[in-house]
């Protein structure tokens, strides 16, 4: 009769109390503590100010007077005024030769960035003067360089360029570009205010590495046209590989220039020299920090010495020598363009916004400060919506310059006004100087500095950890260099997003045993030596349970439960399964769909007559249980505080039917 046994087994389980459990010699059973019917309002509340507050930002404001609340505000707003009252001539004289050293970088590396964004020349250094000043005010980051970077000027000129050719149509290529800087800098702006900065996490780090380093053989094929004196109309206009390289080839016979090959390859082996001289020894960090503008100084001289220039070499010409003129009225606020030009703007934006955010974080955990995140994000939308009108293209934190910034001893933010005041100089005196200065020589500083944006023992890493991060950082470098940037910008989403939702919709689940010689239950994959217990089959789930995955869950463990039966205990003559425990521990939340889920486990479960058992149910996860009236369904006295307990009691129910039979 073993359909009145069981009837017997579950009456002698729901009959068990706690105190019987004591008397007959067994451990302790604490009971599962029953949380109190939650607050509504409190509740939500909670979800929030964790959701966009979770670092508390008005902490600080509790029992403050007025005038000291108004302090505080314009402290938040601008960082300057908190630290700049502890400021001294020791850290100046540390910021002032940081600065003078990062101006001596960002000089030649702005006047080759601007190239990318097929700009003029002034627009790359313009952006390396107001930017770095209105972040130096705003901006939490000790260590951050700020200024044009190669791939943002690369996303910036493909996707502006592809709405309207620079070359026929200078003027609407250039109000394009600061219009999509304008909406680039609203949108990092509004992400911070609005406190929306987890929205960057979902680019993965995989992803970014394999975006990064497309996007790095993009930029240095871009280069070869600089680099080997092609001229503009036998280049293509693509980015991709195959067309870089068939437009190469094909101008091999009549549109290459060896004078300009000489100077190109001469100066990009002196770069990567100094490179690698100052990645051997750190203190000589200075080498190729110069090393640029050196190039620069050098070149330019034996090109005006030689009339190079006269030979094909193409120079740079001439450098207008106006400090920022206003853009403001070249913005555009209504028109088809202004559409593209918030379309583009927010792609450049998030990519800007992801490098600097990354960079600022990466110098902050060296020196063991806290980088505020929304902070950061309206200190670079601040700075690109007032660049944007005084003839600006979008900026963001460099990591060659901030690498350089923080091993020259930069103390504070005062390091990017020493380089904007130099830029400024440089602008205003020095430009004339430049109007010799070849292309060969700004691809070879390109290209040396796009190098280090490919990061081969990241991708190692990346494959030895997780195989489907790999996929995703691939698909992004592929994609970039295969077909174009804002593709593999796609691709790394895509991917990132997909990633998400196989995890969500497919939870990992593990059939638990225990450890010999303890109370202790864990993955039996994990642990071989981990006994399973007859008559009991314990399942964990390692995720929270939500519509996406409610349904594969109970599946999963109905398909747990026969694979047992059928393949391991059957044939071994073993007593069938009479109890299923889910340890819910890892379970952080569920949802209607959830419980749904569990309510038709249970049926599924008692036609098959096995006991279905909870263990350890968070507290959000116990509120929902309860509200829906879930352990009245399945008995309050079958969830427990741990697995141990629940095997105890199945254990003793167990043996009380055997002694009554």
């Amino acid at each position: 009769m073993p359909d009145q046994d069981d009837k017997d087994l579950d009456t002698n389980l729901k009959s068990l109390t706690f105190s019987d459990s004591q008397t007959q010699n067994v451990p302790y059973i604490h009971k599962i503590g029953v949380p109190p019917k939650p607050d509504l309002l409190k509740e939500f509340k909670t979800t929030v100010k964790e959701t966009f507050f979770p670092d508390d930002p008005l902490r600080s404001f509790k029992d403050q007077t007025k005038s000291r609340k108004i302090v505080l505000s314009m402290q938040a707003i601008f960082p300057i005024l908190e630290w700049g009252r502890s400021y001294n001539i020791k850290k100046f004289r540390g910021d002032l030769i940081a600065g003078l050293t990062i101006a001596s970088l960002c000089i030649p590396q702005d006047i080759g960035y601007s190239k990318l964004a097929y700009l003029k020349p002034q627009y790359g250094l313009y952006s390396s003067f107001v930017p770095p000043l209105v972040y130096a005010f705003m901006g939490s980051s000790r260590d951050i360089a700020i200024g044009p970077v190669a791939v943002v000027s690369l996303l910036l000129g493909t996707l502006v360029r592809s709405e309207v050719d620079p070359n026929t149509e200078p003027d609407e290529y250039l109000r394009l570009i600061f219009t999509a800087t304008f909406f680039a800098g609203i949108t990092q702006a509004t992400l911070g205010v609005l406190r929306l900065g987890f929205l960057i996490d979902f680019l993965s780090h995989a992803a970014v590495v394999g975006f990064m380093g497309g996007a790095a053989i993009t930029i240095a094929l871009q280069q070869l046209k600089g680099f080997l004196g092609i001229s503009s109309k036998h280049f293509t206009k693509e980015t991709d590989l195959i067309s870089v390289m068939k437009s190469i080839f094909k101008s091999a016979h009549h549109g290459w220039n060896w004078q300009t090959i000489v100077i190109g390859a001469s100066f990009l082996a002196f770069l990567l020299v100094a490179k690698y001289i100052g990645k051997k020894n750190k203190k000589l960090f200075w080498v190729p920090a110069i090393a640029p503008l050196i190039s620069v100084i050098l070149s330019t001289f034996f090109v005006y010495i030689t009339h190079a220039n006269k030979e094909g070499v193409a120079i740079v010409g001439k450098i207008d020598k106006r400090i920022n003129p206003p853009s403001l009225d070249k913005i555009y606020f209504s028109g088809d363009n202004l559409l593209k030009g918030f379309r583009i703007g927010i792609e450049a934006g998030m990519i800007a916004l992801t490098e600097a955010v990354a960079i600022g974080r990466t110098f902050a955990s060296m020196k063991d400060y806290q980088v505020d995140g929304n902070k950061e994000m309206v200190a670079l939308g601040t700075m690109n919506v007032v660049g944007s009108m005084t003839s600006c293209y979008v900026a963001t934190g460099s990591f060659s310059r901030s690498a350089v910034n923080y091993m020259a001893g930069c103390q504070t933010a005062v390091s990017n006004i020493v380089m904007s005041i130099v830029v400024l100089l440089t602008v205003k005196f020095l430009t004339p100087l430049f109007e010799y200065t070849p292309n060969a020589i700004l691809s070879s500083i390109i290209i040396s500095a796009v190098i280090g944006l490919i990061d081969i023992d990241a991708a190692i890493l990346i494959w030895k950890i997780d195989k489907f991060d790999f996929v995703a950082c691939m698909g992004a470098f592929l994609g970039v260099v295969f077909k174009s940037v804002e593709t593999g910008l796609l691709i790394a989403v895509v991917i990132s997003f997909a990633k998400i939702l196989l995890q969500v919709t497919r939870p990992r689940t593990a059939i638990l045993g225990k450890i010999p010689m303890t109370s202790v239950y864990r993955n039996i994959e994990q642990y071989p030596e981990a006994n399973r217990i007859p008559g009991v089959l314990i399942v964990r789930v390692d995720s929270a349970v939500y519509f996406s995955n409610s349904n594969y869950v109970k599946e999963r463990i109905l398909r747990w439960l026969s694979e047992e039966e059928e393949d391991k205990l059957k044939p071994t003559c073993q007593p069938r399964i009479q109890f299923l425990i889910v340890d819910l521990s890892p379970v952080t939340d569920i949802d209607t769909s959830g419980i749904h889920a569990f309510e038709e486990l249970h049926r599924s479960l008692q036609k098959r007559d096995v006991q279905l058992v909870l263990a350890n149910p968070g507290q959000q996860v116990l509120d929902k249980l309860y509200a829906a009236h879930f352990p009245n369904m399945i008995g309050e006295n079958k969830i427990f505080l741990t697995v141990a307990d629940a095997i105890h009691t199945c254990s003793i129910a167990k043996s009380e039917l055997i002694c009554e039979v």
